[in-house]
Parts: C-alpha cells; structure tokens; sequence
C-alpha cells in the first residue's frame, strides 16, 4: 500500500484529498491528512465579521464534514518532517510514513514578529482581522469607534489575500458614511508597497479610489516598531505615524515545523518549483496553497488553480511519467469596495490585471476592475461555491490558466 499524507486541511490541502480520493486506487493508495484542530474557516469571511455581514458560524465547518469518505484525518500538530526518512513526526510523539508528501499547511498572522504589537494594546486598540478572535473583538471595537484617527497596517508583504487590507478599508469607509461618523475619523492606509497594489494598473486604480474616498496613503512604511505609549507606527526611517484605532495585518509565516525540518526560507515558506510546486529538495515533496514560496498571491484562487495542476501532475508522476503541467500563477480575486459593489481582477506572473470583462468577452457577466454590483454578489456567492463545489473537488467553470480572451490591455479601467 502506497501513502499519500497531506499536511494541512485548509483550502489546499482538502482539495487535494478529495479530488486524488477519486482518482487513486483505492486498494493501492492510503490517503492521510493531518491538521491541529477539526475547525475549517472559510478566510475570506473574515472580512465580512467585524461589519456584521457574517456570523461566525457562517463561516467555520467541521473540517472531518469536508473530508471525503476514506480519507484518513489525524489531529495533531507537526513537529518536523525526516524527508530522508520519509517520515513526519508529530508533538504527540505518533510518526506518520509516506511516499509521498504534500505540505499545505498555509500561512499565519504572527504578531509577535513586530515590537510592540503584542502588548497592553493588542485587541484594545490595535487589532487584526486575519483571523476568527480577531475579526471578533475588532468588531466590538467598532461599535463604540466614533471619532479619531483609523489606521489600516500591512507590516510586510506576502500576506495572505493581499487585497483585504484595502477591502477592510473600503468597507470601512462605507460603513463609517452610513453612521454619519465619516468626517469624525481620518483615515489613513500603511503599506511597505510604493502604492495601493503590487500591480502597476491596478495600483493606479485602486489608488484613485482611496483618494475619492479620501483615505491618505502611507507608501514605502517598513515598520520598526510600535510605540505603545504614544499610539504611533515607527518606521526604519523614523516615520511616524500615529493611530486611535489600527488594523494591522501582522508579518505572515509560514508553520514552524517546516523551519524546524530545514526545509523553508526565512519566512518558514517551503522553496518549490513556480511551475509543478515540487520541492526544491525532495522530489517526492510538494508544497502547495499558502506553505510555498512561489511568486504568487497567496490567495484561495491561487490554491484551487494551482491544486488543478497539481493533481494531473501527481497522477502523471505515480504512472513514471513525466509532468506536464505547468502552474502559470493564475489568481482571480473579488475586490469589496463598499456601498454593494465590488471589483475583480484576473492576472499571473506574467500579465498584471487588467480591464474587460470575465470569463467571457463582451458578455462577462463580471466586469474586471470596474465597481459594480454584480461583482459584489458574486463575492458573496462564492461562500456557497467554496463550501459546496470548490472544497469537494468538484470542476469550476473557469479555466485554470489565465486566458487574455475578454481583457483590453491598451485601454485603462472604466470609472
């Protein structure tokens, strides 16, 4: 009996399990997945927690609900992986065999990576919304928030979803105008990058809608500190920038038993191959999701398309063939921009987003980097797709690769 075992039941991971349950043999292949806790968060609700659009048992699952039958599902935390071995070992002392290993144990918001963001002050008035706790006692916070300076932080990029920083302050926004407290609070965005977005077009565009918005832009902040005492963000270049309310989104690592098993970089993100996500020291290893180091958004677009790729890759492989497919960075992400509306951009390593329409031409029905309804429902739509389609495996009507079908790349976004 060959063994599959799948570190992590995130997005990733339970994707994987479920779609190569079908596709292995059963009687030849033992598929295990291992995670902490038996709680499955649908992350982008996240968002939604602190303004009331959710609760939070509309967006967490048991993860053994989300798991195929005959899946075999440990909880336990990692304590390293032996890739000469082929052996993972976990705190409680069990040790698990494969041959062949997936790690998709995603990425965590790590506070304690900044001075002075775990103290006196951490979830009184400075908070993250990357995670449940979070987005809860944020959204307490916000019901007694009525004037002051709202900061909203990214202390250093990759993240995980890089576009929720700028949706939490859109939404804020919108959610300040409808209180009528809007001209009682400054708004100002934090960000190390040299605009809104990573993206040139996109940047430009999503930057506009700040300054309509009348939100101050902070670019090139690397933080230093926090300074508790005076409620500032310090900067490596003594920039200072003071706060009453700051939502920050902590430095993001990947699991610390990767770093304890020398197989990640200085984050604890497994170095892979862009294309095959294979590792660059085991072949027989994988990271895919959030838990490798490629050059792509860390996103839940990013998992599914990239999982797509994996899956027909592994099955190649275990027939002695070679791999052909060829993950080209593809990531597509609903934008919330306020007020019912939302935005979508489609891009890859290669092609920054960029105006049309989506997935068809002409027809879309989703408009690319335009504020409209109809992209904002399909934000919220996509809860139900994610629990009842995307996480059983089943296929999506969108194509893994990025197609340029329906985009313009010579014009700019539509107002």
């Amino acid at each position: 009996m060959k063994k599959l075992l799948v570190l992590g039941a995130g997005t990733a991971g339970t994707m994987i399990v479920n779609k190569l349950k079908r596709r292995l043999d059963k009687d030849e292949w033992e598929i295990t997945v291992v995670d902490r806790d038996d709680i499955h968060p649908y992350q982008p609700g996240y968002l939604f927690l602190p303004f009331g659009t959710y609760s939070p048992d509309q967006i967490t699952r048991p993860r053994h609900e989300t798991l195929s039958d005959g899946v075999n599902f440990v909880i336990g935390e990692v304590d390293r992986i032996d890739g000469d071995a082929n052996k993972v070992s976990l705190i409680d002392g069990q040790t698990l065999d494969y041959d062949y290993l997936v790690i998709a144990s995603g990425t965590t918001p790590r506070p304690d990576q900044t001075p002075g963001m775990l103290g006196p002050e951490w979830r009184r008035s400075i908070f993250d919304f990357f995670t449940l706790d979070g987005a809860e006692a944020l959204a307490k916070a916000l019901q007694t928030f009525d004037h002051g300076r709202l900061v909203v932080h990214i202390t250093e990029m990759p993240i995980k979803c890089p576009v929720a920083p700028l949706e939490f302050t859109f939404l804020a926004d919108a959610w300040l105008r409808e209180r009528g407290l809007r001209d009682r609070v400054e708004m100002v965005y934090v960000t190390p990058l040299p605009g809104a977005f990573t993206k040139p077009i996109a940047s430009e565009h999503l930057g506009s809608m700040l300054d309509e918005r009348k939100v101050a832009v902070e670019p090139d902040f690397m933080i230093e500190r926090i300074d508790v005492e005076n409620k500032t963000l310090v900067s490596y270049d003594e920039r200072v920038v003071p706060f009453d309310l700051l939502v920050t989104i902590p430095l993001n690592m990947g699991a610390d038993f990767v770093a304890r098993s020398g197989l990640g970089d200085e984050l604890n993100y497994v170095p892979a191959d862009k294309h095959t996500m294979q590792s660059n020291k085991f072949p027989n290893i994988f990271a895919v999701g959030d838990a490798s180091d490629i050059p792509a958004s860390k996103a839940g677009s990013v998992a599914h398309f990239s999982v797509e790729v994996f899956v027909d890759n592994f099955c190649q492989l275990i027939d002695g063939k070679a791999m052909t497919g060829s993950f080209d960075g593809h990531a597509n992400c609903f934008i919330e921009s306020g007020n019912g509306k939302g935005l979508l951009i489609d891009f890859n390593y290669d092609t920054e987003p960029l105006p049309g329409k989506f997935p068809l031409p002409l027809v879309g029905p989703m408009a690319l980097l335009k504020e409209t309804r109809g992209n904002h429902l399909g934000k919220l739509a996509f809860r139900w797709i994610y629990w009842n389609i995307m996480l059983p495996g089943r296929p999506l009507p969108v194509t893994t690769h990025m197609s340029m079908v329906g985009k313009t790349a010579d014009k700019t976004p539509a107002k």
